[in-house]
Formats: C-alpha cells, structure tokens, sequence
C-alpha cells in the first residue's frame, strides 16, 4: 500500500510519514502491522471525540438508512443540517444565529470574506502575520507567510498584513477594510494566545471604522480550549465566526455564522451568492450533531482545565523552554527544529503520535481528543520524556 500510495496519491510534501493505517479506535491507531499508537494529534484537531466514536459512528449509519445527498444546500429542509444549525445558535451569541455549513474550514473562509464584501461594500481585507487559514485561492491570501505564496499569484490585491498582538498597527484598519480575519488563537504561528484585552480593541477599530471581526476557530472552536468557543475567553463576539475540523468529530466539515441579517444578503441580487453542492450533507450533519450534543452532554468541556494542567505538570524537561497554547491545544517549544524532528519520529517508533506546525518549527503539536484519559495523558508523556532524553 505504501508504494501505491506514494506512486498514484497527489502528496503535500517531499517526505510524507506513511503510517499504513489499518484501523482506529478511541485514542488509538493501529498500523497495517498490528501496531497501536497512542494519537496525540486527533487528525489535527479534527477528531475531537477520537476515533469512530460510538454516538458518531450511530448517527451516521441512522442517516445512512434513511437517506444520503439529495439537493443542493439552502433548498431541501433536512433534520440532521437544521438540527446542528440550531443547536449551533443556542450556544452562539444571537448576533451569530444563522450558519451556512459547509465541506471544509477553507471553504468556510472564503464565504465568510465573502459575506464580508458584501455586507460592506468593500474589497479590503487585514490578516495577521503567520496566520494560516486553509489554502483555496482566497485563504491563501489570507496567509501571513510570504514564501509559503510563492508560485500561487497573483492573489487577492487588497490584503494588509498585522502583527498578531501589536495594538500600534491597528491604524491599518480602515474605512477600506471589508473584514479583519484572526484566528482567536494563532495556530500555525505557535499555538500564540491573544494578548490582554487585544481582541477588544480589535473589535473597537473595527466598529469605528465599519469593518466586520471574523474570527477563525477552525481549530481552537467546539470546546478545545474549555469553552465552546475561544471567542468566550475573551469577552468579545466576532462578526462573523468560522468553524470546522472538530465540528465533524471525524468527517469533513466547516461552517460560518453571523446574523441573520448579514447572512440574508447572500440570498438576493443575485441569488445564489454564495452555493455548495455537499455542504451540510446529511450524514456529515448528523455525525457533527452527534459530535455537538456529546462534548455538551457529556460536559468534556468542564475536564479541559484539568488536562490541560496534567500535560503542563508532566511535561517538565530541560528541553522544553516553554508551552504555548490553551486548552489541549498546546506546543511544547524546543531549542531547535532539528530537535522537533527527532522527537516526532522518535515518538513514532515508540508508539506515540505527535505532529509539527505549519510555521513554529519549534513546536510539537499536541491536539488529542477531548475525552483523552488522564491515564493516557499520563502514558503519553512519559514516551515524550523519554524522547527528549534521548536528544
């Protein structure tokens, strides 16, 4: 398999890992040779429950049974789409009670730049440095990493660039600005926080100058921090709100949400402004409304604190000058890269699954699932430890 995979599969980089997966479970994969890895990754985030959770797989094959695609979205009224829309409002602040669902994060982007120009008027847009926000051609020029665009133009024209955190170049914010796009917690860049009361004056400019907040919570969204959403640690609501990986516990998902008034404009002159053939497919529907009613059911969100504490007090080593992030969302910082690479794939020969970032070559991605055990937790880190060890 891996010789076919390498020979007819389409690859994002020169060296790709090539685990051969035979099966998952819980926070469990397993290779084609029988052996078992613990995942501290959960699929990037995506697989918040960890893998084939049972109310997940339930869900799915209760769909299954009664019907697949049907229509495009926005026309048929189907109950596992309209149920996640709704229980999606009654946790969203009222300003955020319409969501378009949709296949993917990046997908979700571009309808939320979209929706941006429209309700505005304008074409300009502020991105951070080192964000990333999915790789389709109007996310790409979100990304705050120049070299990573190289080949790809031209892009969208009307993009600043800030540096997450500093309150001085909020002044880029302009009567030109359609939307401001951040991710509530940097992901790419570091797993970085925002700083003390930033996100508010981000929102401030915004309103002064009639610029939209959309705030990306493709990762940090759908409880990983302890909170529903990021946006709640820090006393603001965006504009518009972008969601996806974690929602589908599993399966390809994104969505935005906004007001109902902003989302209206979408539908008129002309119609169809903004159209998806799969997006809110009803069986990805009732998996991410599985996925939805578990984490809150469940209150996984009440035990984040408490992981979160536990990989902090084991992960204590020489190696480790610092752990950024919130929630289970959290990167290990080392001296080096070249650090980082030993350990990962260290971690693999060990039976531990760990993944790097996009553009902190000195981080270690830690995004396991939600209801990891402690005992996990604990098991994990000590291979870790034992990795760093060896450096």
């Amino acid at each position: 398999m891996l010789d076919d995979f390498l020979s007819y599969q389409a690859k994002t980089s020169p060296y790709p890992i090539g685990l051969e997966i035979k099966r998952a479970k819980g926070s469990y994969i397993v290779d084609q040779k029988g052996k078992k890895y613990l995942d501290f990754v959960a699929g990037v985030s995506a697989c918040s429950l960890g893998h084939r959770h049972p109310a997940v797989v339930r869900a799915m094959k209760r769909q299954l049974n009664r019907y697949m695609h049907v229509m495009v979205y926005g026309e048929y009224a189907q109950s596992p789409a309209v149920d996640l829309c709704k229980l999606l409002a009654k946790h969203l602040p009222s300003s955020l009670e319409v969501t378009y669902l949709t296949n993917s994060g990046t997908e979700a982007i571009e309808g939320a730049m979209k929706l941006a120009k429209r309700v505005t008027g304008r074409g300009g847009f502020i991105a951070a440095k080192n964000a990333y926000h999915g790789s389709t051609q109007g996310a790409l020029s979100l990304l705050g990493v120049e070299q990573q665009k190289e080949g790809y133009g031209p892009l969208l024209a009307e993009v600043e660039f800030v540096t997450f955190n500093a309150f001085d170049e909020l002044t880029k914010i302009t009567t030109k600005t359609a939307g401001v796009v951040l991710e509530t917690i940097q992901g790419g860049g570091g797993f970085i926080l925002p700083a003390k009361e930033y996100l508010l004056a981000v929102k401030k400019r915004c309103d002064e100058v009639g610029a939209l907040l959309i705030l990306d919570e493709i990762q940090p969204g759908i409880g990983r921090t302890g909170k529903l959403f990021a946006f709640e640690h820090y006393g603001i609501t965006p504009d518009i709100l972008v969601i996806g990986k974690g929602l589908g516990g599993g399966m390809p998902i994104g969505a935005f949400c906004s007001s109902a008034q902003n989302m209206e404009t979408l539908t008129h002159s002309p119609s169809l402004g903004h159209i998806t053939t799969f997006g809110g497919n009803p069986v990805i529907a009732a998996a991410g409304l599985a996925t939805l009613q578990t984490i809150i059911n469940k209150k996984l969100m009440a035990e984040i604190d408490a992981k979160e504490a536990l990989f902090r007090e084991c992960l204590v080593h020489p190696k480790i000058k610092q752990i950024n992030g919130r929630g289970l969302m959290l990167a290990p910082i080392l001296e080096n890269p070249e650090q980082v690479s030993k350990v990962v794939f260290s971690c693999l020969e060990k039976g531990l699954i760990l993944f790097f970032l996009l553009w902190e070559k000195k981080g270690i991605r830690l995004s396991p699932p939600l209801n990891i055990s402690k005992r996990e937790i604990r098991k994990g880190c000590k291979i870790l430890l034992e990795a760093l060890d060896e450096l």
